[in-house]
């Protein structure tokens, strides 16, 4: 299964909330590449001297959160983003569509 997250976008909340600066949230289409994703982002970032403050969902993979404190990643399973749709809760915030 491909690492490749679908779906991603950048949701800038610097003006509207202390909670994060920024959210990220993407996609896979089942469990072992919502982990593989997980996984790929929090390897990535740890090997560049970023730590990770949070980690929620992981044994579920239906919805992983990975907290870096000013930057929150989402992983869904697509079916639960739709459900959540965080992007429509956040629908003030500036949004940036990622292309493959």
């Amino acid at each position: 299964m491909e690492k490749k997250a679908g779906e991603v976008k950048i949701l800038d909340l610097r003006k509207l909330t202390d909670v994060a600066d920024y959210f990220v949230i993407c996609s896979g289409e089942v469990d072992v590449q919502i982990k593989s994703i997980a996984d790929n982002i929090s390897e990535g970032l740890k090997n560049n001297g970023v730590k990770l403050w949070h980690l929620e969902g992981y044994s579920a993979l239906t919805w992983v959160l990975l907290d870096y404190v000013t930057v929150v990643v989402h992983i869904f399973k697509e079916e639960t983003r739709r459900y959540y749709s965080l992007e429509k809760l956040w629908g003030d915030a500036p949004v940036e569509e990622m292309e493959d």
